[in-house]
């Protein structure tokens, strides 16, 4: 029997994601088993997800040792690893791909985080990796650094389909909306069939919160620490706002009559970092239509047995967000400076994991030997 907690959240219009993958998810059936109790209808993946799950050494000894055997390097044994995990979880998902008409039953790869400052290498690196999978409900993910943007055009201009990640502010996610409109542009010239691209743009959430609360803290005031756990749901809903008014534009509308899908806001970092707040907040206070939500699995747990769904919960709340905003603004925190500062710091987690994950692999091939 399916859960009637995800199955609230799913009627909402949401569409869960888990964010997490790995070869014992795909082999014990476990993934699979999540799409008919828990309303699973997607996975997200990144550098660190394919470290832990690599690094654990469960259900990959033999394929690094094939890789050995071929004479690859590590790059390519990772690449080899990744995509092998992804192209299985994307067959998994393939009868959620097509009853939904390619809108869910994805699953994400993203592009090696040295290449975000890369325009053409990641414009390359995407292409490469969307043949390898060769899976129609795969999607590359791409970082939305200032280098990223012209790449999300290239690469949607190819007619691949597109997760953009780590967004932190309104201003860098309306650029993203922009790039994939002018992707979308680009394809139709090229003669693609828009509605076979699809995308997501990944807004993080509550890393927002763990950065503005630490400032907050500091200043220490009635008014700051009243205002603790709110900046990244107010800013999630902004981001909402911001994705119902793009895509009513005329030049959106144009192309959505031609059979362009809008492009989902996704809210991702779902996990609540800090103990003192209820660990569904970032899914419950986030519902609403035409939304992707990734979770970790506690996250999607803690949802099942105990989330409170209320509906749409963003819809009419966009005053109160900006009232949010500006409060925190008021006590002296550079809301811009916050954001910037996000980006670099996700950027460096993720090229962390990949030292770790190359480091990891290097030394498995040199086992296999």
């Amino acid at each position: 029997m399916g859960n009637e907690r995800t199955a609230a959240l799913s009627a909402t219009g949401v569409s869960i994601w888990l964010d997490d993958l790995s070869r014992t998810r795909i082999e014990s059936g476990q993934l699979a088993e999540l799409i008919d109790t828990m309303n699973v209808v997607g996975v997200t993946t990144n550098p660190t997800i394919f470290q832990k799950a690599i690094g654990s050494g469960e259900g990959y000894d033999h394929r690094i040792a094939d890789c050995a055997k071929r004479g690859l390097d590590v790059k390519a044994t990772i690449t080899e690893l990744t995509t092998a995990d992804v192209a299985d979880a994307c067959d998994i998902f393939a009868g959620v791909f097509d009853s939904s008409d390619g809108k869910d039953g994805r699953v994400s790869i993203e592009v090696e985080p040295g290449l975000a400052r890369d325009t053409a290498g990641t414009i390359a690196q995407a292409k490469q990796l969307w043949e390898k999978v060769d899976r129609p409900n795969a999607m590359i993910k791409i970082p939305a650094t200032v280098e990223g943007l012209e790449a999300i055009s290239a690469t949607i201009a190819e007619g691949i389909s597109v997760n953009v990640t780590l967004i932190f502010s309104l201003q860098r996610y309306r650029q993203v909306i922009n790039a994939y409109l002018v992707g979308l542009e680009r394809a139709r010239g090229a003669g693609h069939d828009l509605s076979k691209i699809h995308s997501v743009a990944s807004f993080f959430v509550s890393r927002v919160d763990t950065e503005i609360d630490s400032r907050l803290a500091k200043v220490g005031t009635t008014e700051a620490n009243e205002l603790r756990g709110q900046a990244g749901v107010a800013n999630a809903r902004l981001a909402y706002e911001t994705f119902d008014q793009m895509f009513s534009s005329e030049r959106a509308r144009l192309l959505i009559e031609l059979g362009a899908n809008p492009q989902r806001p996704l809210w991702a970092s779902t996990g609540v970092k800090d103990p003192a707040l209820p660990d569904t907040l970032y899914v419950t206070e986030l519902a609403a239509p035409q939304t992707v939500n990734t979770m970790p699995e506690a996250t999607l747990m803690a949802l099942a047995d105990h989330g409170d769904v209320r509906g749409d919960a963003i819809t009419g709340s966009y005053l109160d967000a900006n009232q949010t905003l500006n409060a925190i603004d008021a006590q002296g925190i550079d809301y811009v400076q916050v954001t910037d500062l996000l980006e670099v710091e996700g950027l460096q987690k993720f090229d962390d994991s990949w030292s770790e994950l190359v480091s990891t692999v290097s030394r498995a091939l040199q086992e296999s030997l």
